[in-house]
């Protein structure tokens, strides 16, 4: 299959219920958080492992950034030249076998030197669209701390009651010529940001629902609107820290709309997957997702999965 030729943009809104969508090491594995807006953060690292894991552990694929144990007894696991020599180091063979470096790119830790390819999909960090607040839960474990010991350990962990997550990402079909980026890798990519979201079922982030998925195919040459995170609001009469669900809330999609019309001209197609829980909303009306051909004079393809 040819590589990728046209340029896109993507949202991406999931949600999470009691739950972590990404702790923080460095901070006793708290949910980030941005001191300024009260906003939850994800970084775009763990949306590209979710990713990742999905393609490995549910459709087969070779991936080049995963942790490999090479001695069970100690608990080595591979740094990247070791990783590199499993595939001889040869950059060409990488590429062909490892669909995470033709989608993300990465630094290939060579003998001599190393090779860095940038990828052709780069995502933002995430951030909820509304304020969070922050439970901290204590209980006990099963298990004593040691031998001899008649009380069980105690455990804390740090949860969000709710959040709405949302990321923007793109696809430079530039970067995608040097990767070899197909557009059947891109298939897999949107399988693997609805899918592996969904099916992260750790005790942290079980419970977490894909709600939209928007990807935007330019046919401008060398162009994309960009920004388009900032043109969905949300909207509750509820303080957004008491929001617990879709039931909640409205999305406020008018300025995203209004704009991807105005460029119906620079732009090919757009695909959609969405959840019919959420509410939408345009100029102050309710809007439904389906419409959305209608409301931009643009084709919109369905992503089944």
């Amino acid at each position: 299959m040819s590589t990728v030729a046209n340029r896109s943009e993507l949202l991406f809104i999931y949600d999470i219920r009691d739950g972590n969508p990404n702790g923080d090491p460095m901070d006793e594995n708290k949910p980030r958080i941005d001191e300024e807006t009260g906003a939850n953060l994800v970084t775009d690292v763990r949306l590209k492992r979710t990713i990742r894991d999905y393609l490995h552990d549910f459709k087969g694929r070779e991936i080049f950034v995963r942790e490999i144990v090479y001695d069970k007894e100690n608990g080595y696991i591979q740094d990247g030249k070791m990783r590199a020599k499993d595939f001889g180091e040869d950059p060409k063979r990488i590429l062909s076998e490892c669909i995470d470096i033709r989608l993300f790119g990465g630094v290939i830790p060579l003998k001599e030197d190393s090779i860095t390819y940038t990828g052709p999909v780069q995502f933002k960090m995430g951030r909820s669209l509304h304020r969070v607040t922050l439970k901290h839960i204590k209980g006990t474990g099963a298990f004593a701390s040691k031998e001899g010991m008649t009380q069980a350990t105690f455990r804390e962990e740090y949860v969000l009651p709710y959040s709405l997550i949302l990321f923007y990402g793109i696809i430079n079909e530039n970067a995608a010529k040097h990767t070899g980026l197909t557009e059947e890798d891109v298939k897999l990519l949107l399988e693997g940001m609805w899918n592996g979201t969904k099916s992260l079922i750790s005790r942290t982030k079980a419970g977490q629902v894909p709600r939209l998925l928007l990807k935007v195919n330019y046919s401008r040459e060398n162009y994309h609107i960009g920004d388009l995170d900032r043109m969905v609001k949300l909207t509750s009469e509820m303080q957004h820290e008491a929001i617990r669900g879709p039931e909640d809330f409205c999305l406020d999609v008018s300025e995203l709309v209004d704009r991807i019309k105005k460029e119906k001209d620079s732009i090919r197609d757009l695909e959609l997957c969405f959840d019919r829980r959420l509410r939408f909303i345009v100029d102050g009306s309710e809007f439904s997702m389906e419409k959305l051909k209608d409301a931009t004079g643009i084709e919109v393809k369905p992503i089944a999965f």
